[in-house]
């Protein structure tokens, strides 16, 4: 099958490392997996950071106008063959689809988001045209794939039909975090080596992106746990980098002196022998949607403590892969930490049972096939199996 794709918060190929660009990639991946022609339309962004109604009006007509241009060039062959269905990769009221509802309906073909969000508190507010233009994607999209149970509901009441939505929980490619786990204790001895570490501590890992708003905010809440637990001897590692560096060393530092090593921003292939090389993944993953950070540490075997909320126990299994607090609950995280600091053996279990779970339960074989099945159910008519 030939799919139109793309993405309009952030392209695959923006040179901005981010876990939305990883995820775009990887179900591009996934489709490629399963024999589809993936052709990545274009790189024009809808998002509006700001809730300006000028700039969200002038997007739409950008967005339009494109649109129009590429029903064009397809009728008149300008783009080569038609494509049999349209997938747009996340979709919510700050970056909303002005091109795959109008495309699809000019061609005929389907119309597919894979990851949409839609909040009734957003009516009337600053992004009220993002927010309108978001519900009316999902209400015309033949299929929604949600990678968050979180989001179900809301999707639900735009469709009225539990049939156009797919339940496919977060995935990735085993083959990095298989290799670097077969390699941890040479990978651990790098590390401690390089940034001066006791190999005989537990080491922490924290990855994301150092940015003001929900990243530092989680920074923050962990810097405060971290501080309730220092009187176990650990170290804290952090990949990652942005604008808001200053700020998460200075929350780190002043919470926990001397502990932290910042590695700054990584790529994939450095992260893989990173996570192998740690002992557990803390994050208290503040109003994110699922934290794909945590899927790939616990690929390389980490267990991890996060918040229950939002899309996170899609990604980690509370009791089995890691531990996972009350939303907001700075205490409980903190114990939750202790637990798993304190006591090795139950550490370890945890870890084989994450590295287990996501080979046999996220990879992208799998989801390659649960899409191929859905794709192929939608385009003769029918809804997701």
């Amino acid at each position: 099958m030939e799919i139109a794709y793309y993405a309009p918060l952030k392209s695959p190929t923006h040179g901005t490392p981010s876990g939305d660009r990883r995820v775009a990639g990887l179900l591009m991946d996934a489709l490629a997996h399963a024999g589809h022609q993936v052709t990545l339309v274009t790189d024009f962004s809808s998002f509006d950071k700001a809730g300006d109604a000028q700039r969200q009006a002038a997007l739409r007509d950008e967005g339009l106008a494109l649109a129009r241009r590429l029903v064009e060039q397809w009728r008149d062959g300008g783009r080569g063959a038609l494509p049999d269905l349209w997938l747009t990769y996340h979709v919510f009221y700050k970056a909303p689809d002005w091109l795959g509802p109008y495309v699809s309906a000019a061609l005929g073909i389907p119309y597919v988001i894979a990851e949409a969000s839609h909040a009734p508190k957003r009516a009337g507010g600053p992004w009220a045209i993002g927010h309108e233009a978001c519900g009316d994607a999902i209400r015309r999209a033949d299929l929604v794939v949600c990678p968050s149970r979180d989001d179900i509901a809301g999707i639900r009441a735009l469709t009225g039909a539990p049939e156009r939505i797919l339940h496919l929980p977060p995935f990735l490619d085993l083959a990095p975090f298989a290799a670097a786990r077969e390699g941890r204790d040479a990978q651990r001895a790098r590390f401690a080596a390089a940034h001066d570490l006791d190999p005989q501590l537990p080491w922490l890992l924290a990855v994301a992106m150092m940015r003001p708003g929900d990243k530092l905010a989680s920074f923050a809440a962990l810097a405060a746990a971290l501080a309730r637990v220092r009187d176990v001897e650990w170290r804290l590692l952090v990949a990652g980098d942005g604008p808001a560096r200053a700020q998460v060393e200075s929350a780190l530092e002043s919470a926990v002196p001397g502990r932290t090593r910042y590695l700054g921003e990584m790529t994939l292939a450095g992260l893989a022998p990173l996570c192998a090389a740690c002992d557990l993944f803390a994050w208290p993953a503040v109003n994110e949607a699922y934290g794909m950070a945590m899927l790939e540490a616990q690929a390389a075997g980490l267990p991890v403590v996060s918040s229950n909320l939002r899309g996170v126990p899609d990604v980690v299994q509370d009791g089995r892969t890691g531990l996972l607090a009350p939303p907001g609950d700075e205490i409980a995280f903190a114990a939750r930490i202790r637990e798993l600091l304190t006591d090795s053996a139950r550490r370890g279990a945890m870890g084989t049972a994450a590295a287990r779970f996501v080979a046999e339960e996220r990879g992208v074989a799998i989801a390659a096939r649960r899409l191929a099945d859905a794709l192929a159910s939608v385009r003769s008519g029918g809804g997701p199996r």
